[in-house]
């Protein structure tokens, strides 16, 4: 009787703290520069993916020969590519496909990373010692040939480099959330809810993913970068988004070869992702100090 009293009593005590560490938590993510200044850059990439179509001067794919290695001017306002098509329209289309590989790989990473860190971490034994070989196996495959072998049998799309990226990223998902799921077993709420007569699935569920929010949130704008920089490297290999698609990495891949006449080809959308990922980096380290609990405590 006097465990399920200690139970209740923690449960009160979180509950009466939770509303000021919410305000305190809003006031220092409107309070911190990177996060603003990185949350505003992706506003306006994702305006600009959104109405593209508005947007685009030009339709992306339009061929206007007379003006093949156009260099920046009035028509066109960062230049033509080797085939006489926009650059500025091709790198406002390109934005689509850069943050919807971005976002989504990143999804899956974190959907299938947290569910195997987290049941591994809770359950232990030999559940624990299965999944964390399995993820081992999969860290141990050579993951660029593995895609090569896809892309020859199933050619290269879209979903397809959505699903690679996403899966390929989730074993460090996986360890850093068990790693976590380690550290907040032991503690006393956990053994409340245990006491209590919680299921395994509510714990987890309940009371342990809300405590793994933070280091989820920042760990996945993190990874938004990697896995923008990730396709725009197949892209720039021939084995992302095929053509005529506008593509950043595809678009800096195709003016490699004419940086001497024609800089401005690749230049530009080289550009418009740097800046789309310093600014999800801006986000992800902003997020970091917020959520960290012994920032916030020094704060």
């Amino acid at each position: 009787m006097a465990d399920v009293a200690t139970a209740i009593a923690v449960a009160a005590r979180s509950s009466d703290r939770s509303a000021p560490r919410r305000r305190g938590l809003a006031l220092r993510l409107v309070g911190n520069e990177r996060v603003v200044v990185g949350c505003a850059v992706l506003l306006v990439a994702f305006f600009v993916a959104v109405f593209a179509s508005q947007l685009a001067p030009y339709d992306p794919n339009m061929q206007i020969l007379t003006a093949r290695f156009g260099p920046p001017n009035l028509a066109h306002l960062l230049g033509s590519d080797q085939l006489g098509r926009d650059v500025l329209s091709r790198v406002i289309w390109g934005s689509r496909v850069s943050l919807v590989v971005g976002f989504s790989s990143v999804m899956i990473t974190i959907i299938i990373g947290t569910a195997i860190g987290l049941v591994a971490g809770y359950s232990g034994g030999w559940i624990d010692a299965l999944l964390m070989r399995f993820v081992d196996v999969f860290i141990s495959i050579p993951v660029f040939i593995l895609l090569l072998t896809i892309v020859a049998i199933y050619g290269a799309n879209e979903p397809l480099l959505i699903a690679f990226i996403g899966i390929s990223g989730f074993p460090g998902a996986a360890r850093i959330v068990r790693a976590e799921v380690l550290a907040l077993v032991p503690r006393e709420f956990i053994t409340a809810s245990r006491v209590i007569g919680s299921t395994p699935w509510r714990i987890m569920v309940r009371h342990i993913l809300p405590n793994l929010l933070s280091i989820i949130i920042v760990s996945a704008t993190l990874r938004v970068g990697a896995a923008m920089l990730t396709e725009a490297a197949l892209s720039y290999f021939g084995l992302g988004v095929p053509p005529p698609a506008p593509a950043w990495g595809g678009m800096v891949a195709d003016g490699r070869t004419s940086l001497d006449v024609a800089w401005w080809v690749s230049t530009f959308p080289g550009v418009a992702l740097l800046v789309v990922v310093i600014a999800t980096n801006l986000v992800g380290d902003g997020l970091r100090d917020v959520l960290d609990p012994r920032r916030a405590h020094l704060d």
